[in-house]
């Protein structure tokens, strides 16, 4: 009698044994992995081990097969099954979850959110389920841009692990609700919640790497807020903060103690991926405020950091780090005169966004950006308008107003110097005043709208007040350390100087302009600094260091000129032509430049 009652559990056990032992096979046996879970099914077992068994069947279908039907018929049954049996939480809520997650990814979203929000109703006795489900449905409305919702989520969350004693995981949700806001521009909401979670995250007594991991959470919020309000002094000392965090946090080792509250069970990001995110946002530091150098340091550790990740861990975040991180370096590629480099890594990024729908929907209009850019640099004008026109099509204004406004503000650059296009230069110009209801809130923004403004003064000849706008951008520049901008305006300045005859005053814009632009270093600044070097030394008498000028402005020009036509000979060059739909694959090789040279030289 006693070995009847042991029978089930012996060969249930002798299966689920046999399944663990193919499935961590090297390489996995998921076929008989399946085939052993599937004869549990044969000897009638009772209600848990059955809907058990058909979680353990979808989530290794779900892992590691194509079959995502026969996944999400495992995954129904063992939802259905599982809710109707008192004391199962574990079972219950990982099939709603993992079952929402699959409905996700065969585009049934409609049938996602009712089962997590049943899931999140039913759960609310589970503090971790209950938290991990509010986290998920908040991800998903995030991912339909239904900010609002995920917004409202996260804070439910937030005041449910408040009750429930966890002070950790409440600041995560309001991180996370802050992060959401941010993206939003809803700064009269951000200010107090970020300073509700400085005090939260201070006070918490806990686990130190869970602290420290919270503090760059918040860190990482502060800098990106004034990184995108284009405050790149003023950011310095948060910048610094989450620098230190970082390294704090490399020297701690994880502790294997469970946290004694379910609901304190969460990681924000794990120790790798956040040393990542830090050398990120060092880079897009860098990057405004003109030291490409270091940005070029930071964005190869932490490339060289990513291709080891991506060996291990196929999280889709790494992809989007990776994108982000070369859509920076390509800037610094084209400011500093590597065409030929930063149209590679176009490619590169274009290669990225093939492997992914999402992050090319995210990132298009960065991509035609970037290819804007890259027109301007080997003066193909009118390609660079149909970039621009494109990025603008495909850019989501409600998220990405400081892209916008990037976007309009080459774009008139460009009908500038094509000089033909004033009705639309007007109209774009309108959009951007910095006298006047400036669209966004980014001081590097408003200070490049006053540069434009300067720009096309100078090519009317209204020589006054092009000084007046460019006085307002070295003004702001000068505030917040943009030195960039700092150095296009002396030397705009200075050429304006010297078009009216006062050479001492040009003199004095034009050689702290070449000094800053060689710090950058900016190429087309020195290139444009050194040829009024040489004019206003020669008319101020100043034979050696006119000739010194000249050879200055020579050796500019051949860098420039070499590069120009090895970018313009790359097959990737063809990518100019693309201003639709996802990117191309393989690219045509070129027979030579055919773009002119005469605004390098």
């Amino acid at each position: 009698m006693a070995s009847n009652v042991e029978a089930p559990e012996s060969w249930y056990l002798a299966l689920l044994g046999f399944a663990e032992h193919f499935r961590t096979s090297s390489p996995p046996k998921i076929r008989l992995c399946v085939h052993c879970l599937q004869a549990v099914f044969q000897f009638k077992p009772p209600q848990r081990v059955e809907a058990r068994t058909h979680l353990q069947l979808g989530s290794v279908l779900y892992h590691h097969t194509k079959n995502s039907e026969l996944a999400r018929s495992h995954l129904e049954k063992a939802w259905l099954i599982s809710q109707q049996i008192p004391q199962f939480e574990d079972v219950k809520f990982e099939a709603a979850s993992l079952l929402s997650e699959l409905y996700c990814q065969q585009n049934l979203v409609d049938s996602a959110k009712p089962l997590l929000r049943k899931a999140i109703q039913i759960s609310q006795q589970t503090p971790y389920w209950h938290c991990r489900l509010l986290f998920q449905l908040a991800q998903l409305h995030t991912l339909e841009k239904d900010l609002v919702s995920a917004c409202d989520l996260l804070g439910v969350g937030a005041e449910y692990a408040r009750v429930v004693g966890s002070e950790y995981t409440r600041a995560l949700f309001l991180l996370s609700k802050g992060m959401l806001l941010l993206m939003e521009r809803k700064l009269g909401e951000v200010h107090p919640l970020l300073t509700l979670c400085g005090t939260i995250v201070e006070n918490w007594q806990g686990n130190p790497i869970q602290k420290e991991s919270l503090r760059v959470f918040f860190l990482v919020l502060q800098v990106t807020h004034y990184l995108d309000a284009g405050q790149v002094k003023s950011v310095k000392p948060c910048l610094k903060q989450l620098q230190q965090c970082i390294q704090t946090i490399s020297t701690l080792h994880d502790d294997e103690i469970l946290p004694s509250n379910p609901a304190d069970l969460f990681h924000w990001l794990p120790k790798e991926h956040m040393c990542v995110l830090v050398y990120l946002v060092t880079v897009m530091h860098s990057m405004q405020a003109g030291y490409l150098e270091k940005a070029q340091k930071y964005t190869d550790k932490a490339l060289m950091q990513l291709e080891k990740l991506k060996m291990l861990d196929s999280s889709p975040i790494l992809s989007t780090f990776q994108v982000i991180l070369l859509e920076h370096i390509i800037m610094c590629r084209l400011v500093t005169g590597h065409k030929a480099t930063a149209l590679q890594e176009i490619s590169q990024v274009c290669q990225l966004c093939q492997q992914s729908p999402r992050l090319f929907t995210n990132h298009a209009a960065q991509l035609h950006t970037l290819l804007g850019l890259y027109c301007i640099s080997v003066n193909c004008m009118d390609n660079a308008e149909a970039q621009f026109t494109a990025a603008l099509r495909v850019s989501d204004l409600t998220t990405h107003q400081e892209l916008w406004a990037f976007i309009v503000t080459n774009l008139a650059s460009v009908y500038i110097r094509e000089g033909n296009r004033h009705q639309e230069l007007y109209s774009l110009l309108e959009r951007i005043n910095p006298d006047h209801n400036f669209p966004v809130s980014s001081h590097c923004l408003r200070a490049a709208a006053f540069y434009i403004r300067g720009l096309l003064s100078f090519f009317q000849g209204r020589y006054n007040e092009a000084k007046r706008f460019l006085r307002e951008t070295l003004k702001m520049s000068n505030a917040e350390d943009l030195n960039r901008l700092t150095a296009c305006s002396l030397v705009l300045l200075g050429h304006i100087f010297y078009v009216l005859g006062n050479h001492r005053e040009s003199n004095n814009m034009v050689v702290p302009a070449m000094q800053l632009a060689s710090k950058i270093p900016d190429m087309s600044v020195q290139l444009w600094s050194s040829a009024l070097l040489k004019d206003l030394n020669k008319a101020l008498g100043n034979t050696i260091d006119a000739h010194e000028a000249a050879q200055m402005h020579q050796n500019f020009s051949q860098q420039l000129l070499q590069d120009h036509i090895a970018a313009c000979s790359l097959p990737e060059h063809n990518l100019i032509s693309w201003t639709d739909g996802p990117p191309p694959g393989q690219f045509q090789a070129q027979n030579g430049p055919t773009t002119s040279l005469a605004s390098l030289l």
